[in-house]
């Protein structure tokens, strides 16, 4: 059994710096890499892609509605088409920085609003699913287990990867609670380290109520900004490894 350790990188823009992208990138087993859209520019994605090719990181673009302001995080009512030039635009704006970098990017992982717009909006996770396809279909697709865009992504042919969050609560349903909840997003680092064993083996983690919610995923995402990400990334790493947990890309570095 292995898993893949991700997080949200490159999230800055210009001299405003989002988190410690080097430092997540010592630790971190794949990188969801911000394409310009929610955050990031090109400067900042050819720093990331060329940290990651050196410290064998894979790379991933974390694709996302055109917000810088909301940083991707709102919903936007866009037609499907639209959709799906824009993420195919992301896609191609960071493998080319990956490529310069000796690199590829191996995987697509949808940003904030858009992701989980997706776990239940067929249109706009079908506009996804085509942008994928229609760039690489070797590419995966990560999402939320038992989402929309997972079961269109599998009926396109696409493989797909199913993720688990280290730092947020979750809803009955296994949905993410809104950042606009209280206690939605996680801070201790040696209970979110607990809390991603019990994800890898599969066995129960407590939802926002407090009952039981089973989660078996390919990959674990320890967000960028939240504060502490590097602390509460090297103790998921450290815990999992003792725990007998290798952790390697789910798609490998190209």
């Amino acid at each position: 059994m292995t898993v893949d350790l991700n997080s949200d990188l490159g999230e800055g823009l210009g001299s405003w710096s989002m988190g410690d992208d080097d430092a997540l990138l010592s630790i971190v087993t794949s990188a969801n890499v911000a394409c310009g859209f929610h955050a990031g520019d090109p400067s900042i994605m050819r720093h990331v892609t060329q940290q990651a090719v050196a410290n064998g990181v894979a790379i991933g673009a974390h694709v996302a509605y055109r917000d810088l302001t909301g940083f991707g995080r709102r919903f936007i009512d866009i037609d499907a088409a639209t959709l799906q030039d824009e993420v195919t635009y992301q896609i191609g704006a960071l493998d080319g920085f990956a490529r310069q970098a000796g690199g590829r990017i191996s995987y697509v992982k949808p940003h904030g609003g858009l992701y989980n717009t997706i776990v239940t909006h067929e249109a706009q996770a079908g506009a996804v699913v085509a942008a994928v396809s229609a760039y690489d279909s070797g590419l995966v697709l990560m999402g939320l287990p038992g989402s929309v865009v997972l079961r269109l992504a599998e009926e396109a042919g696409l493989r797909t990867a199913h993720e688990a969050f280290a730092d947020r609560a979750y809803t009955p349903e296994g949905h993410l609670v809104s950042r606009k909840e209280k206690d939605s997003v996680l801070h201790d680092p040696g209970a979110i380290a607990r809390r991603c064993i019990a994800m890898a083996a599969g066995e129960p983690i407590e939802d926002i109520n407090g009952d039981q919610l089973t989660l078996q995923p390919d990959s674990i995402c320890v967000h960028g900004d939240t504060p502490g990400a590097v602390e509460i990334a090297r103790q998921v790493r450290q815990a999992l490894e003792g725990a007998g947990v290798p952790l390697a890309p789910f798609a490998p570095a190209a």
